[in-house]
């Protein structure tokens, strides 16, 4: 595997980044960027495309295009800039039966970007992932997500953030308790 695959995965599952997953501060935020935005770019010009020949090289190239722009540009619409790319990766994985050789401590991440996906059809296969893994805390997100691109076709909470106008109904839900914030 490649020697920047390899420092991904080791520093994303590290003890130290772990609890933080879903709960970053700014200063994890800064450090992602400064130690993979330059990779990151290098992926969103295609230029780690090997990565994906291997489970582990697959993973730490989903994981830099879904996981990291998250932190690295939070709040910002470039957070979503490799979300498509990261469904690619995702669907090429599963489809060389690399995602049945990666451990279910680490599955989620790579079934992920489907369920970031504002695609019905991606988020179906999101559920049937997560299920068949029988990765139940994640399916449970997993179903939320697929029921906002039901209902509103889109996530709300992406709005503000790209620039969307959210309807009326959209707005009800960001004020409710069950409306999703990132």
């Amino acid at each position: 595997m490649n020697e920047s695959a390899n420092d991904i995965l080791e520093f994303w599952f590290s003890e130290r980044v772990s609890p933080q997953w879903f709960n970053a501060t700014k200063e994890l935020d800064d450090e992602i960027l400064q130690r993979f935005g330059g990779l990151w770019h290098k992926a969103l010009n295609n230029e780690l495309n090997d990565w994906a020949k291997t489970p582990e090289g697959a993973l730490a190239l989903v994981i830099l295009l879904d996981q990291l722009p998250l932190n690295m540009f939070r709040g910002q619409a470039k957070s979503f800039k490799t979300e498509a790319l990261a469904i690619k990766v995702t669907k090429h994985t599963v489809s060389q039966g690399f995602d049945k050789k990666i451990s279910k401590n680490q599955l989620m991440f790579l079934y992920m970007p489907l369920m970031h996906s504002e695609n019905i059809e991606d988020q179906n296969l999101s559920i049937k992932l997560f299920t068949e893994a029988q990765l139940t805390q994640n399916l449970r997100f997993a179903n939320h997500h697929k029921e906002l691109i039901l209902k509103f076709g889109r996530f709300p909470h992406r709005n503000a953030i790209l620039g969307r106008t959210s309807t009326h109904e959209e707005i009800e839900y960001l004020n409710s308790e069950n409306a999703f914030k990132p």
